[in-house]
């Protein structure tokens, strides 16, 4: 199964960014997805492939936020 990730999606990452959070918003979607982190609000391209191993889980969406 492929996992289906859209704008908006918070994810949770395995490994915790240099601030000190590991969740991420989803801002670009495709062969490279852009995360930004939900700390300090930096902003990172990652491969697909790369950025799957790298996902722990999905936490929610903000779009859909107390829906």
């Amino acid at each position: 199964m492929i996992p289906k990730f859209e704008i908006g999606d918070i994810v949770i990452m395995k490994k915790a960014h240099p601030c000190g959070n590991n969740r991420w918003e989803i801002t670009r979607t495709g062969m490279d997805i852009r995360i930004k982190c939900l700390g300090c609000g930096r902003q990172v391209m990652v491969p697909r492939p790369q950025f799957e191993k790298a996902v722990k889980t999905v936490a929610g969406n903000v779009n859909q936020a107390g829906t």
